[in-house]
């Protein structure tokens, strides 16, 4: 067992402070620097398992894009997902964010395993979504566990096409005392699903949810590790006409997107 500290850290960028600051020094924000709890380990440290290769040698398959079926998606991808990358999508709570990657699941299912991580809602939940959108399939896989270790144990047994995180807040290492949520158990966790889609050559989704100022949760943190940040913006009052000139100008890729099962909003895909 390691050895318990402290630290304080800025919610929104992770700067570490000595002492508790009213505005970050570095991303400028108010009032985000929260105690943290951390765990030190005394363990030596771990010696390389890996060797060096040529670059030569290493196959490019991995470069090769899939599609989801959903051709709004596949578009705001840039054309597929690649394998071995890490996706965050993030969006308001009830926009359809667990909604349209249930949707893309079912179409990888049809002939590919694909494992969805629910932290959020019980498996009758999810199943009840995936009868109202025709979503059940022999190779769509569920998975009630938020333990970090457990989770990349079954993904590792599994060896699905593609994973889905419902949330990446709900997800939280044994080992570091910090509850789910929060900035260190965030980075901690989503490193390891880093480490498993490079190693696994796995496409992995994480959902994540947004602030009360309309930016997902520890958003410089998360950005700086995942491959692709997507935003998920509803539109119900069918005003969505203004503001596609003005996300394109600021964001470069956005489409319009009806969500699947009968839902009456329409959504944006931001990059």
């Amino acid at each position: 067992m390691g050895k318990e500290k402290y630290e304080v850290k800025c919610e929104q960028c992770g700067y570490v402070s000595p002492k508790w600051l009213g505005r970050c020094p570095d991303c400028g924000e108010w009032n985000t620097f929260r105690e943290e709890v951390f765990r030190v380990s005394s363990s030596t440290l771990r010696v390389a398992s890996k060797s060096p290769q040529l670059i030569s040698n290493i196959s490019s398959s991995f470069s090769e894009r899939f599609f989801t079926g959903i051709s709004e998606l596949d578009r705001v991808l840039g054309g597929g997902i690649v394998p071995g990358s890490l996706i965050l999508l993030g969006g308001e709570p009830g926009v359809g964010k667990s909604t349209l990657l249930l949707q893309a699941a079912q179409n990888i299912a049809r002939m590919e395993k694909v494992l969805i991580i629910s932290g959020e809602e019980s498996p009758s939940q999810v199943r009840m979504r995936a009868e109202r959108l025709g979503a059940l399939s022999e190779n769509l896989y569920l998975l009630a566990e938020t333990d970090i270790e457990s989770l990349r144990e079954q993904i590792i047994s599994l060896q699905p096409k593609m994973v889905i995180v419902d949330s990446i807040q709900t997800v939280f290492h044994p080992e570091i005392p910090s509850p789910p949520g929060s900035l260190t158990q965030i980075r901690e966790t989503t490193a390891s699903f880093a480490e498993v889609a490079k190693e696994k050559n796995l496409p992995i989704f994480l959902i994540g949810h947004v602030t009360k100022d309309g930016a997902i949760a520890g958003p410089r943190a998360l950005e700086h590790m995942v491959d692709t940040v997507l935003e998920l913006t509803g539109v119900v009052d069918g005003g969505y006409q203004a503001h596609l000139g003005h996300w394109a100008a600021a964001y470069g890729r956005v489409v319009h997107l009806n969500l699947p099962g009968g839902r009456r909003s329409c959504a944006f895909l931001v990059v």
